[in-house]
């Protein structure tokens, strides 16, 4: 039986993004491809409120995250940490054979422009990596405000991770000035997994030209040389970019401002359940995310057998990641889910509760 799912993603995949998906293919060197790629990287700078180049990536995000550690570092990386994931990226610079540094912090903590700043002011670095929404806390760090800190060091390439924020909220690429955004479809996109997005600015591009050692298969150049074509330097994968045409026309007909509005409200709904059940917040205000809660096991649920009492009533529920596994716990609230579902979803954990005791 497949469970319905409210974990950190994938998240749920609306029937008519899998109808799209079961279009037939085209060759990825005909027109009819060029013709489709071109719409959906038009459509994805309108999302993104950008003019830089926005590329398609047959991969995780992750494949993309060390793409961007090998095209954008020359000299020294600083890798701002608060997370599993950002932790994980660090490790990802290393093995990547570059100089880095991690800066870290207490997870449920955000990175802060003033972090950011003291960072950069050393001089050392000439790139940063650094996660906007960090789904292994639930804590999402102030973008706008880290931006306005990276103006002041021009010479600096950002690449940043929006994997589980990006089309939830507004994130003006244009405004902000990132050099280099990534984010994967599975989480905020409602698509299934496998095609990662991400973006270049001239300055990144730039950098790219001066650094050796790109490989091949995230080759930022490569990427730029086919982008003039409405191509991919391989072989793209179709189906999911048929589905990520169906859900930007099916965002755009929702309306943007309406979907970020629908994000607000669900994390609101879910925050207000989590308090009113007497349970603590991971991240505190207002750092808290929009896509999904991070709880505290205050109340010292088994989330164990919670978690197995869910399944078996057809709902995959997550009980915490890494080492915070059961002392929090994470409910989704992204993509295309509706408040209808999620009030369903908060009853039937509070019949498992009332079972548990």
């Amino acid at each position: 039986m497949a469970k319905k799912l409210f974990i950190p993603g994938p998240v749920e995949v609306h029937p008519d993004i899998l109808q799209a998906m079961a279009t037939q293919m085209i060759g990825h060197r005909m027109p009819e491809y060029a013709a489709l790629h071109g719409r959906v990287t038009t459509g994805l700078k309108k999302l993104l409120s950008t003019e830089d180049r926005v590329f398609l990536a047959t991969s995780s995000a992750f494949g993309v995250m060390e793409g961007a550690v090998r095209n954008l570092v020359s000299k020294r990386c600083v890798n701002f940490c608060n997370g599993a994931f950002s932790s994980k990226w660090h490790d990802v610079t290393l093995r990547c054979g570059k100089e880095a540094d991690a800066v870290k912090v207490e997870w449920g903590q955000p990175i802060t422009p003033e972090l950011v700043d003291e960072a950069l002011a050393t001089g050392k670095y000439d790139s940063l990596t650094l996660i906007h929404n960090e789904t292994s806390t639930g804590v999402m760090s102030p973008l706008p405000e880290i931006a306005a800190v990276l103006r002041k060091y021009p010479d600096v390439v950002s690449i940043i991770d929006t994997v589980s924020s990006m089309s939830a909220m507004p994130i003006s690429l244009g405004e902000l000035g990132i050099d280099c955004c990534i984010f994967g479809v599975q989480k905020a996109f409602a698509l299934p997994p496998g095609l990662a997005v991400f973006t270049a600015s001239e300055k990144a591009l730039a950098r790219a030209r001066t650094v050796e050692g790109r490989g091949y298969y995230f080759d930022f150049l490569e990427f730029e040389a086919n982008d003039a074509k409405n191509n991919t330097p391989s072989t793209p994968c179709i189906s999911q970019i048929y589905a990520m045409d169906k859900q930007l026309e099916r965002m755009f007909a929702e309306g943007l401002e309406q979907r970020w509005s629908r994000h607000r409200e669900m994390a609101e709904l879910v925050r207000g359940w989590v308090a009113d059940r007497g349970y603590g917040f991971f991240a505190e205000e207002p750092y808290r995310s929009v896509t999904l809660t991070c709880a505290v096991n205050s109340r010292g649920t088994d989330l164990a057998a919670l978690k197995k009492m869910l399944g078996e009533r057809g709902y995959a529920f997550d009980d915490g990641y890494g080492k915070i596994k059961g002392k929090t716990f994470r409910i989704a609230h992204m993509g295309d889910m509706q408040r209808a579902g999620l009030d369903e979803f908060l009853g039937v954990i509070d019949s498992c509760l009332a079972e548990l005791g």
